[in-house]
């Protein structure tokens, strides 16, 4: 049975029907030869909706669409380059760092590359960097921020995880604790290779000006206290996540359209539609996924596959091992969300047997899912950066890999250092 759906799945896939059309059709198999009532596909939807960390998912998308039209970028890049551009390689650490914080708003990579590849790349080049440095930067800096609040997979993936039932609850507050050390992890080291590669460089510094600081900050004045008041809504327990998601739409829209004024009225509507497209999308597909991995969890396919796996992998360390090259490679063919609404609800399940925690796995899953934005021959970011900066993929091959290396082993300490990831449940 279970050949014959991810044969289906497989031969829709390539016919080019829709993912939502694909597991539905496949749910709806399982369900006809388990001889299962078709209304619990409906019943599922239903759940989801009444989740409560589905409010705040639509709302952080809406505010990471609106901040990409916006100038927003060009801001925190003056704002970046003005207090940190004096130090050594100030412009790389610059780059790291603005690039995570905007994906962790936006949610999207290919987004951030697109927004901030062309202030970045010739900034660099102009700064003394060399051009395949330069290149490997930008690209792989667009899918940092994956794992910093508000991040859009990070509440996914606790939406997902928490209409299992598997026994461990956690709230969405605690995920977003989860990613802080690790997004750090990843952007200290990179930042620490980036000084090292350009050591024998004669970059061009930028004196520290407190005039320009000053305008700066004023230049941003609107925007700066946006991450602030995030972070204290979600970690003091003022303000429910939906509360804070909704406050802060009012309040980026408010600064915007009114204030900035670089969206126009009229262009608000646009900007709304494609947000909502891509939200309805996604919980298009994830609510047939939830329906289909009832199917799964009914037939035991994951009691099946951890008894496999069990039979040929006899430690957590070897297992854990084997899910990272697994993640590598699903985060090169597929995109985030699509992995997410698919492979989790298998992963989960066979992952707790083998005693790791779902928030530190949910942590490993997205630190793998950044780097398989870059990973040859197929990730995402190489295409979008080949696009935008007009450059082969093999450039972009060898671009990025020394980054990828640094990140792989990145990858290795979050896994295998589970602390940084629970530090708050000791």
């Amino acid at each position: 049975m279970i050949i014959l759906l991810a044969f289906l799945i497989i031969l829709m896939g390539l016919m080019g029907v829709p993912l939502f059309a694909m597991i539905l059709a496949a749910t709806m198999l399982g369900f006809y030869t388990s001889e299962v009532d078709f209304t619990l596909i409906a019943a599922e939807l239903y759940r989801l909706a009444e989740t409560p960390m589905l409010l705040a998912f639509p709302l952080f998308a809406f505010v990471g669409y609106i901040l990409s039209e916006s100038k927003t970028s060009e801001r925190l890049l003056r704002l970046t380059h003005a207090f940190f551009g004096w130090m050594p390689t100030g412009l790389a650490i610059v780059s790291l760092v603005i690039c995570a914080v905007f994906t962790a708003f936006t949610g999207a990579s290919g987004i951030t590359i697109v927004a901030l590849g062309a202030l970045l790349l010739p900034a660099l080049i102009k700064d003394g960097y060399q051009e395949r440095f330069s290149l490997g930067l930008v690209t792989t800096s667009g899918s940092l921020g994956l794992l910093l609040p508000p991040s859009i997979p990070l509440i996914l993936y606790g939406i997902i995880v928490q209409q299992m039932n598997l026994g461990q609850k956690f709230s969405l507050p605690e995920l977003f604790m989860a990613g802080l050390f690790p997004a750090i992890l990843m952007i200290v080291m990179l930042a620490m290779w980036a000084a090292w590669k350009s050591r024998h460089l004669k970059l061009e510094k930028t004196p520290f000006s407190t005039t320009e600081a000053i305008a700066s900050v004023k230049e941003a004045a609107w925007e700066l206290p946006l991450p602030v008041f995030i972070g204290i809504g979600i970690f003091g327990g003022f303000l429910a996540i939906s509360e804070v998601a909704a406050a802060t739409v009012l309040y980026i829209t408010i600064v915007e359209v009114f204030i900035y004024k670089e969206i126009k009225l009229k262009a608000l509507e646009k900007v709304v539609i494609n947000s909502m497209k891509m939200v309805g999308g996604i919980l298009l597909i994830l609510g047939v996924s939830l329906a289909f991995t009832n199917f799964i969890v009914d037939a035991e396919i994951p009691m099946h596959l951890f008894e496999w796996i069990k039979g040929n992998v006899d430690s957590k360390i070897t297992f854990l091992i084997l899910l990272n090259i697994f993640l590598l490679i699903l985060g090169a063919i597929l995109d985030i969300f699509s992995a997410l609404v698919i492979i989790v609800p298998l992963i989960v399940p066979i992952a707790i047997n083998y005693g790791v925690h779902p928030i530190h796995l949910g942590v490993i899953f997205l630190a793998n899912m950044q780097i398989g934005y870059f990973t040859p021959p197929v990730g995402m970011n190489l295409f979008i950066a080949s696009y935008r900066f007009n450059k082969s993929i093999t450039e972009l091959y060898r671009a990025t890999l020394p980054f990828m290396f640094i990140l792989m082993l990145a990858v290795l300490i979050i896994t295998y250092v589970p602390w940084l990831s629970l530090w708050f449940l000791e």
